[in-house]
């Protein structure tokens, strides 16, 4: 039998939760008022957001675009940061298009707990790559994801590209 590894994943499972109602210890806000890097993860920032991969992520690749403010209705956004958003979002896709060739996207946002968003209280934009085969069984029936390339290597390959745009 092989064995998959993940390690990552542990360590969000074993965090501590808080409920956050204000900016004070958001992860987000926090990540926000970080350099760009491979310890953060951030990717690229901007005047109202920011780029970063998701540190615990359903697919290589999986990145986030986050407005630097608090704030978790969508309908408060700016039309700066509105436009800023978007714009962020085409080059995360040209950039995981040159660089793994991703056969689609999922693109959204999760509004609200109820809707499935893990951090409510912080607007985040996902951004997905996707390829044929690349959801099987191993999460419905083993309960894991099958990563191709640590979050490092992910990173590495990911801030090149962005540094050339």
């Amino acid at each position: 039998m092989k064995k998959l590894w993940a390690p990552w994943r542990l360590e969000y499972i074993l965090q501590e939760k808080e409920e956050q109602s204000d900016c004070s210890g958001c992860i987000f806000c926090k990540l926000g008022e970080a350099d760009t890097g491979e310890e953060s993860l951030v990717l690229k920032k901007g005047q109202h957001a920011y780029v970063v991969m998701n540190k615990f992520p359903y697919t290589n690749g999986h990145l986030m675009v986050i407005p630097y403010r608090h704030l978790q209705e969508f309908t408060e956004l700016t039309a700066d940061e509105l436009k800023e958003i978007s714009e962020f979002k085409q080059e995360c896709l040209k950039v995981l298009k040159k660089v793994y060739n991703p056969q689609g996207f999922n693109i959204g946002m999760n509004l609200g707990e109820a809707a499935g968003a893990g951090i409510a209280e912080h607007l985040h934009d996902h951004i997905v790559p996707r390829w044929s085969g690349d959801h099987n069984f191993m999460p419905v029936i083993g309960e894991v994801r099958v990563m191709m390339e640590h979050v490092k290597k992910t990173f590495e390959r990911l801030s090149k590209v962005f540094n050339e745009e």
